[in-house]
């Protein structure tokens, strides 16, 4: 007996291999087609997310800068005659009601 060769296993392993070895077919074709569409919606809504983005992650850029007076003068906001009213009128709910008859009042 004679030991295989190299040569003799190719050749028995392509007579044994069916024709369709290798081939994908139209369900690889669809499945390639539907990951190419799945890539690309993921990339539009990657984009989208990023440019929400702030420039920059400093604390310093986040925050609004406060302005600390010199003096306890300046802490106090200079009011014009009247603000306050409107101030309080602004927070006061919109619909008013009409004073209220008391049975007292009716008689």
């Amino acid at each position: 007996m004679t030991t295989p060769t190299a040569l003799d296993l190719l050749v028995l392993a392509q007579q044994q291999a069916p024709q369709d070895v290798g081939k994908s077919g139209p369900f690889g074709l669809l499945l390639l087609v539907l990951l190419l569409v799945a890539s690309a919606l993921l990339v539009r809504s990657m984009t989208g997310h990023l440019k929400r983005l702030p420039r920059s992650f400093d604390a310093d850029d986040r925050e609004p800068r406060v302005v600390v007076p010199d003096s306890p003068a300046g802490l106090e906001e200079e009011r014009e005659p009247g603000q306050e009213v409107l101030d309080t009128l602004r927070r006061a709910p919109l619909a008013i009601e009409a004073p209220r008859r008391d049975e007292a009042d009716r008689g």
